[in-house]
């Protein structure tokens, strides 16, 4: 998936960051899990738009709070 004005590696690190204090074993079936810890696969290309954009809306939260 293509989000428009971000860079797909940045919002991957963002994901993952994120999905730290989750458990994104939640979020992911065990083939998609397994095709993201081998690298075939980026939480961007197995998440879904909703909770990619959910993610990043809590992100945007976040560093807004602390400024």
């Amino acid at each position: 998936m293509v989000i428009p004005g971000y860079d797909p590696e940045d919002v991957d690190e963002v994901l993952e960051t994120n999905f730290e204090a989750e458990d994104l074993e939640n979020h992911l079936s065990d083939d998609e899990l397994e095709a993201y810890r081998t690298g075939d696969e980026s939480l961007v290309d197995l998440l879904d738009d909703d909770e990619i954009e959910r993610v990043l809306e809590d992100e945007g939260k976040t560093a807004n709070e602390s400024d």
